[in-house]
């Protein structure tokens, strides 16, 4: 295997404090082994919080995808990506599936991440969902919550952080239906929620920095690793607070309840051009294939369909479940067969 050599990625689920997980598993046509696999981190550089070596991609000869980079960043990452980030893949994707509502948490900026968490990385994200399973019986199903409907007072928040006042922190979001197809843009800073029932592919910054407004209910010790090491005092400091009218929150939706932006023949851009200085998601399109690609650093998620990823080195069948890591040293890689395929890249160099 050389480093310039498309990779078939296995599942990489690090433990987590939520339940989910089991439409991952019958996605990759694996066995769940336990309620708590909710994420499965695909091609990451991105080690869990506070723990070295979870989340990280390990490839099939043992070594770490990170280690990998950085023996060559200029064959896996491209010239000019290696000039401006080094060794740094610079973004992070996830198969993310909701076996319970995902807490109301944020993430930091960029710029307090500098400032108090030593990374030039903060963690905007976005989603793409894939999968939506009703539950009449969870009033969240189907659902996302993000942002504030109002500007909130500080210390408001402060208050139903402290009395952990559920009903008070998902009423003063904004409450938003979405299913297969729909994206959702989350800056840093912003306020959120995922309902139960939901399978999303995440694309973010390569990071694991979350700080939590709920954690009663939880398999989590919200008061001591809900802030990251700095204390509630700075750590909502890195909070939005202000309002997300349906005018400004509609900036950050795509899909189905906005445009898409074309990227080529048969490419499709998902995500508002705000998500471009962190990260870019393609939709390819099945009637497009065979399609050609130019050279790119990549996560390749097939959604559906079955086919074949042809480079310089030997054909690789892909079906539904199949994750990819493109090098930009594979070159021009070729996607053939009925494939709906999702293609995830850092921010252009």
């Amino acid at each position: 295997m050389t480093s310039h050599q498309p990779l078939i990625l296995g599942p990489n689920q690090p433990q987590q404090f939520y339940r989910g997980g089991a439409r991952i598993a019958a996605f990759r046509g694996t066995t769940l082994a336990s309620d708590y696999l909710p994420e499965d981190w695909v091609g990451s550089e991105t080690e869990l919080f506070g723990r070295a070596g979870p989340g990280l991609t390990v490839l099939d000869d043992g070594t770490t995808l990170r280690s990998a980079i950085a023996a060559d960043p200029v064959g896996y990452l491209g010239p000019a990506h290696a000039e401006r980030f080094g060794s740094d893949l610079a973004l992070l994707v996830k198969l993310l599936d909701t076996g319970e509502r995902l807490l109301v948490h944020f993430h930091p900026s960029r710029a307090f991440s500098r400032a108090h968490l030593h990374s030039c990385h903060g963690k905007t994200e976005a989603w793409v969902v894939t999968q939506v399973t009703p539950d009449a019986a969870d009033d969240s199903a189907g659902h996302v919550y993000v942002g504030f409907r109002d500007d909130i007072d500080p210390a408001v928040v402060r208050q139903w952080v402290d009395a952990q006042d559920t009903a008070a922190l998902l009423g003063a979001l904004n409450k938003i239906p979405v299913g297969p197809g729909d994206t959702c843009l989350v800056p840093a800073g912003v306020p959120h929620a995922v309902g139960t029932g939901i399978t999303v592919v995440e694309v973010q910054e390569p990071t694991d920095f979350s700080i939590l407004l709920e954690w009663k209910g939880f398999a989590v010790d919200g008061p001591q690793a809900g802030h990251l090491g700095l204390g509630y005092a700075v750590a909502l400091e890195a909070l939005d607070y202000g309002g997300w009218d349906r005018d400004r929150l509609a900036g950050l939706l795509g899909g189905g309840a906005g445009p898409d932006r074309p990227a080529g023949p048969g490419q499709v851009r998902l995500l508002p051009p705000e998500a471009d200085e962190f990260f870019r998601v393609e939709r390819i399109q099945p009637a497009a294939l065979p399609l050609s690609l130019a050279p790119q650093v990549a996560v390749l998620i097939v959604l559906e369909g079955r086919g074949r990823l042809v480079s310089e080195a030997d054909p690789i069948p892909v079906a539904r479940g199949t994750t990819l890591f493109v090098p930009h040293g594979a070159g021009t890689v070729r996607l053939e067969g009925d494939l709906h395929v999702l293609r995830c890249m850092p921010p252009a160099p």
